[in-house]
This record gives C-alpha cells, sequence and structure tokens, in this order.
C-alpha cells in the first residue's frame, strides 16, 4: 500500500470511529447494567487490526479516535475511561489474535477486546476511588461485553471479508 493511500485509509477510519462514536451517543441503551455501550467505535478497531499492515497504525487510529472523540463530546474523565479501556483491548486483542492465529476467529478476538475494554475501565474506576470493591460489576460488565463483542465481531468479520476484495487491498498482498 502506497503512504498516501495508507494516510488516506487511516483517515477513514478515524472518521468512520468518529461518526460511529457520535452515533452511539446518541442511542438510548436499554441495558440493566448502567455505563454499558455496544462499543460501536470498537468496530474500526476491529477492522484496522485485520486490514492494516502494522500494529503501530492500529494503534495511531485508536489514539486520534480517543483525542478526537474527547474533542468532540467528551472531557478528561470520559479520556482516562475510554483510553484504559481501549489500550487493555487492544493489547488482549493482539495477544489472542497472535496466539490463537488459526484457532480464533475475529469473533473471538473482538469478544475478548470487549472483556478487556470493561477490565481496563473497571481498573481506571478503582483507582479513582481507591476501593477494588469496583471490580465486582465485571461479571455484569463482561456478560454484556461479551454479547456486544460477538455482534461487533460479526460484523467486522463481514466488512474485513468484503474490504479484502477490493483492488486497493489486492495490490497490497
Amino acid at each position: 500500500m502506497k503512504k498516501t493511500s495508507k494516510m488516506v485509509y487511516i483517515g477513514l477510519l478515524v472518521a468512520q470511529a468518529l461518526v460511529l462514536y457520535i452515533f452511539e451517543g446518541m442511542i438510548p441503551v436499554p441495558f440493566v447494567t448502567p455505563g454499558a455501550k455496544l462499543g460501536l467505535a470498537n468496530l474500526v478497531t476491529v477492522v484496522a487490526l485485520y486490514t492494516l499492515e502494522s500494529k503501530r497504525e492500529v494503534f495511531l487510529v485508536i489514539l486520534l479516535r480517543l483525542l478526537l472523540s474527547t474533542m468532540f463530546g467528551g472531557n478528561l474523565s470520559s479520556l482516562m475511561y475510554s483510553a484504559s479501556g481501549a489500550i487493555l483491548s487492544f493489547i488482549a486483542m493482539i495477544l489472542v489474535k497472535e496466539i490463537g492465529k488459526n484457532k480464533v476467529s475475529i469473533i473471538g478476538v473482538s469478544a475478548a477486546g470487549s472483556v478487556f475494554h470493561n477490565i481496563g475501565q473497571l481498573l481506571i474506576s478503582s483507582l479513582i476511588v481507591k476501593n477494588i470493591g469496583v471490580m465486582l460489576y465485571l461479571p455484569v460488565l463482561s456478560s454484556v461485553g461479551i454479547i456486544t463483542g460477538i455482534f461487533i465481531g460479526i460484523t467486522a468479520n463481514y466488512l474485513v471479508k468484503h474490504l479484502l476484495k477490493l483492488p486497493y487491498f489486492k495490490a497490497s498482498n
């Protein structure tokens, strides 16, 4: 992939993640668990993980999404929670993808990322309130996270399968 093409593709991924972040903020969450979200912006992270050549580029997409989403509608505390969740999720997805190579699908990678996103957010929360008891919320958030992670994984699987058919990606393979 040419340098200019890659820069445009990364810009498109960041723009899509921002649109999904803003759209998700408008959806009333019918979950029983307060604070649970669908994680639509993480769809772009999973797609980036499977379409970009280096992990550094995927991290750049995550970093730009975090900073720009904070500018568009967040604050410092939302940045702390989002960053901790996104970074831990990113690390977990890389590990699951690399260790599981042919045994774990994109759906499993996404579900693992979703659970570790919740763990990252709860760790920051427990540091802020100085009480590890916040982690008692993990089983509830994890069950919702697995379901939304599977949904995001199925969607990402469909997108990646069709993205890789484009001439843009065939030239780089």
